[in-house]
């Protein structure tokens, strides 16, 4: 499933290449409020709380959240089985959404979300619960960290970044919702019966 979902959303970005706009004004995740005075936006559908999360918005973009999501996702699919890898990273990017359209919706913002780092996000956190102690090496600077600390202190860098407003246009928010809904989905699978 991970093969598949980079597949997915290397295959939109190229065909978001070939149709312009069109991609973004029905499928990227709009905020159901209305624009400002003299300004028209698309229309939020429910679609979109999926479908966002597999358009980007440049080759830099999707190269981050596709290496993240080859990097995490095969050790969590390996962990949960593919079916339940799905239900998490799909709750991971709607959870995602209904964060981030909350945020826009107390600042105002009427500008599309797009990107699957919701959902990375969500694995990431399922990573640091299932290897706490598997070493995660930063880029820069190169130190080796356990995946607890790592996930723990890449949670509290978004929440900062999302609260002073740094970095207009990263939906910081959106990725800690991303971390909440893999966080309630790991709840719901240990609660029932499969695998684990």
């Amino acid at each position: 499933m991970v093969r598949l979902l980079i597949i997915l959303n290397v295959a939109l970005y190229l065909l978001q290449a070939v149709a312009g706009d069109v991609l973004i004004e029905h499928f990227a995740l709009w905020p159901p409020i209305a624009p400002p005075a003299g300004e028209v936006a698309p229309a939020f559908m429910p679609w979109q709380m999926l479908t966002y999360s597999f358009l980007h918005g440049s080759p830099l973009h999707l190269a981050v959240n596709m290496f993240a999501l080859w990097m995490f996702g095969r050790s969590i699919e390996d962990v949960l089985g593919s079916r339940r890898f799905v239900l998490h990273y799909l709750a991971s990017v709607v959870t995602a959404a209904a964060t981030q359209m909350l945020v826009a919706a107390a600042a105002g913002q009427s500008y599309p979300t797009v990107g699957a780092s919701g959902g990375v996000f969500g694995l990431l956190l399922a990573f640091g619960l299932f290897f706490p102690r598997q070493r995660i090496w930063l880029l820069l600077p190169p130190i080796p960290m356990p995946a607890w600390l790592f996930v723990t202190l890449y949670a509290l860098l978004e929440l900062v970044l999302g609260v002073t407003g740094t970095q207009a246009g990263v939906a910081h928010f959106a990725h800690l919702g991303g971390m909440l809904g893999s966080y309630l989905m790991l709840r719901h699978f240990a609660r029932t019966p499969g695998r684990r």
